[in-house]
């Protein structure tokens, strides 16, 4: 399994169109190398089309195909297009970026505590008389999500895990010191220079 995140970083509103325009583009690539792409988490930027930051997670009979189709897209992007939302304003360049989280699933029980538990709410009989939810516990660190949206156990536990690794990844950033926070930001405003795919026009088109 693997996690792709794409964000608009503390980019415009822009920046978060960019991240909509590149899933729309990611999803009809997936849809051509037969890899599938599940929508774990989407923070919206508050307009249509328009995230903050999406999560996906892509899964291929060969997994080799979705860790390529992944790797297109880490890294820092740059969309080339005068604003949408501003006609006047003079920039053009949005930067975005892609980062990929490789959940080996293989060391999964090793790392992550399950526990099953009825879910809660509206649902009609398969609801209230199965199992279906997982509260799913990161052993080392303690973290927790409790996961009912899908109708098995087994999807249950595969959401579980996607959301503990970003819950997990979020803590680490947190921890960073005001001067790993600086020299990160750094390294960041260099990358703009330098991304690793470009897209241009209100078509999104790559270049």
């Amino acid at each position: 399994m693997i996690l792709l995140q794409l964000s608009a970083g503390q980019g415009p509103l822009e920046c978060c169109q960019a991240v909509g325009l590149a899933l729309s583009a990611l999803e009809k690539q997936c849809a051509g190398k037969a890899v599938s792409l599940e929508v774990v988490e989407a923070v919206s930027a508050g307009k249509p089309g328009c995230f903050k930051s999406v999560l996906v997670r892509l899964d291929a009979n060969e997994p080799k195909a979705a860790k390529q189709l992944a790797t297109d897209w880490q890294g820092p992007m740059l969309w080339v297009c005068p604003s949408p939302f501003r006609p006047r304003h003079k920039r053009k360049n949005w930067f975005f970026g892609g980062e990929i989280y490789d959940v080996d699933e293989s060391d999964v029980q090793h790392h992550f505590r399950f526990q099953a538990c009825r879910a809660s709410g509206a649902g009609g009989q398969h609801v209230n008389t199965t199992s279906s939810a997982i509260r799913a516990t990161h052993v080392e660190s303690g973290l927790s999500v409790r996961v009912e949206s899908e109708r098995s156990q087994h999807a249950n536990k595969r959401l579980a895990v996607a959301l503990l690794y970003k819950k997990l990844e979020e803590e680490k950033q947190a921890s960073l010191s005001a001067q790993s926070k600086s020299r990160r930001q750094q390294h960041w405003e260099l990358e703009r220079g330098n991304p690793v795919r470009v897209f241009k026009g209100p078509g999104f088109t790559p270049s």
